[in-house]
């Protein structure tokens, strides 16, 4: 088997149909396709069947896991991952969908060097527009680590092909009740991994809408999950020994940056008790572009006025007007 593609299905009724499809129009054989029902309480199974059932020469590659109570999005990708056979494996969410080639321009290019990890550019899929988002190439996984650190690459889970060895001989598995910032499992991945591989294409289409562009919700639970999730991540790359202190206070930086892009002076005030430490790393990574620098700096300096005037004029001009 060359490739374990885990698809976790929750809510997702609008979506799957095209997913789905997606992703049995592949290219490549050798594919398991590993669907977890994750108690989904809609209509997203029956929709999945039927479109199952349109492609019967895939039936033997596709397997079905059901979940008896909902975990959540970490478990379920964990769950695949305990049955997935593949030599590398590739999470997509149901919500998204692929091109025909991408498992086969991704598995031939770590095939055509022996690397551990690769990853594609992609879209950014709005309602009505759709944005390329172009990825960097790194000769290194250290590079390529620093990257995403620093923010020069994204950590997303979804438009990577990664060994399933590095999950089982590394431990690594996702954070099971401990959903925001689940991504971050990735950049663990990267720090195990020997070669990586870079297809400089866009392959897969994140699916975002405007209004869940506008707007950021930050509860209790969701703050929670991230400082979890950064507090493993960090602890995981120290064990490892590797050169990444500048880099780490980049990544503190770029898990609060969030904060100032609302409208809310709360969130400006949580940005300012969230890893004080790392604020006097703000200038010095040019990874970041000047004005998010600058609105780093103005909210180092507890300048909330300024910081409230961006979020007014550039991110809700740009998500309402741009890419609407």
């Amino acid at each position: 088997m060359k490739v374990s593609v885990i698809i976790p299905i929750y809510n997702v009724a609008r979506f799957i149909e095209r997913c789905a499809v997606s992703l049995m129009e592949q290219t490549l054989s050798g594919v398991e396709y590993i669907f977890v029902n994750d108690a989904t309480p809609d209509d997203s199974m029956q929709l999945l069947r039927a479109v199952l059932e349109r492609y019967p020469a895939k039936a033997a590659q596709v397997k079905i896991v059901e979940h008896a109570q909902n975990k959540g999005l970490p478990a379920a990708r964990n769950t695949g991952l305990a049955v997935a056979k593949g030599e590398y494996v590739f999470h997509c969410d149901s919500d998204d969908y692929v091109e025909p080639t991408i498992l086969e321009e991704l598995y031939n290019a770590v095939k055509g060097c022996d690397a551990d990890f690769v990853w594609c550019d992609w879209y950014l899929s709005y309602d009505n527009s759709e944005r390329y988002m172009k990825q960097p190439s790194f000769n290194t996984s250290l590079e390529a680590l620093k990257a995403m650190l620093g923010g020069a690459m994204k950590y997303n889970v979804w438009n990577k092909l990664v060994r399933r060895s590095l999950y089982v001989d590394n431990g690594i598995e996702f954070p099971a009740g401990y959903g925001m910032g689940e991504d971050m499992t990735m950049i663990r991945l990267v720090a195990c991994a020997g070669k990586v591989a870079y297809v400089n294409k866009a392959l897969y289409h994140y699916v975002r809408s405007n209004s869940e562009a506008m707007t950021q919700a930050y509860s209790e639970c969701h703050l929670r999950d991230v400082s979890y999730n950064v507090n493993e991540t960090m602890e995981f790359l120290a064990s490892k020994g590797l050169d990444t202190e500048k880099e780490m206070a980049f990544f503190k930086l770029n898990v609060k940056l969030p904060f100032l892009v609302t409208g809310n002076w709360d969130s400006y005030r949580m940005w300012s008790k969230w890893y004080p430490e790392a604020n006097a790393y703000i200038g010095a990574n040019v990874n970041m572009p000047w004005r998010t620098r600058f609105l780093q700096q103005m909210a180092a300096k507890r300048f909330y006025v300024g910081v409230w005037i961006y979020y007014q004029v550039i991110y809700r001009f740009l998500y309402t007007i741009l890419y609407k």
